[in-house]
């Protein structure tokens, strides 16, 4: 009865450490939920504490070797770059970062180019600008002026001189 129960938190635990790492990342919830299953049911096969702790050791040297032998055969290189992104924001292919100091933004007014729920686009002294409203709908073409800049966010809110 117990290596049914036991084996089920096995798989049930590796499920969600799986759902963790894939797909839905998170606060590491599931994650931890998946690693107390999978070592309840690893302790509950064993007889006593003590074969528990070789049952996990073993474990966990056996999963270090895979790795060993994956990485060496190019096989966990093969599935992180399936996994992983590969894009590089670099100069030479067109990626520029901003040059722009956004803090001179500050209080200055402009036009709202695009509908702002809460992001969109302004013209703020001819530049046009990705902004954030500071959680109000601002209708295209409303006037408004910038209350915040956090780094590259700039924050605004709809003109009350409008």
């Amino acid at each position: 009865m117990f290596v049914g129960i036991s084996l089920s938190l096995i798989v049930v635990g590796i499920i969600l450490i799986l759902l963790e790492i894939f797909i839905i990342p998170g606060f590491g919830i599931t994650g931890i939920a998946g690693l107390a299953m999978l070592l309840g049911g690893v302790f509950l096969v064993a007889d006593n504490f003590a074969e528990g702790v070789i049952y996990l050791l073993i474990t966990l040297i056996t999963t270090g070797l895979l790795l060993f032998v994956g990485f060496k055969t190019g096989r966990v290189n093969k599935l992180w770059r399936k996994i992983s992104l590969k894009e590089k924001q670099n100069i030479e292919e067109g990626y520029v970062a901003p040059k722009k100091e956004y803090a001179d933004y500050l209080g200055k007014t402009g036009i709202a180019l695009t509908l702002l729920r809460p992001a969109g686009t302004a013209e703020i002294e001819g530049d046009r600008v990705d902004v954030v409203t500071d959680g109000s709908f601002i209708p295209k073409d409303s006037k408004i002026k910038v209350i915040s800049v956090e780094g590259t966010r700039v924050i605004v809110r709809k003109d009350e001189n409008e």
